[in-house]
């Protein structure tokens, strides 16, 4: 990431976008302190499902509130590169070093430090996850 805030998207991405025919992606804050892009239509599939859930249910409720409210549309410019808003780096502690981590339907994008961090884990929460994995059938 650069001085101001910059930040190249992985080529494997943009050709993604490309293909999309799109040339935006949303990025927001997540429940962790990294950044989820999503290209525009996913953004749209997903505001979308998050519409037709309760609005009462006080999780979907926070979800929300740190997704949607702080979600951003980003151009990306010609070299490949987006601005990240500085509330959006503030949240996931962005530094000059970042990692996009690719997710399925969307990408995160973490400081590296805190990436690395992320896959710190005990041998008793592996056996839970391994555990929890098997009940949702993976």
């Amino acid at each position: 990431m650069d001085a101001k805030g910059r930040t190249s998207l992985p080529a494997r991405y943009r050709d993604v976008l490309v293909a999309a025919g799109e040339s935006r992606i949303v990025i927001t804050s997540s429940l962790e302190a990294c950044l989820v892009a999503y290209g525009m239509r996913e953004w749209l599939a997903f505001e979308e499902r998050l519409a037709k859930l309760p609005s009462f249910d006080k999780a979907v409720q926070k979800l929300r509130r740190i997704y949607v409210s702080g979600a951003v549309e980003c151009d990306v410019d010609d070299s490949g590169r987006i601005l990240v808003p500085q509330t959006l780096r503030d949240h996931a502690h962005l530094t000059k070093e970042v990692v996009w981590a690719g997710n399925g339907r969307y990408a995160e994008l973490w400081d590296k430090a805190a990436w690395q961090a992320a896959f710190e884990t005990t041998d008793d929460e592996r056996v839970e996850i391994a555990a929890r994995l098997a009940e949702l059938g993976l």
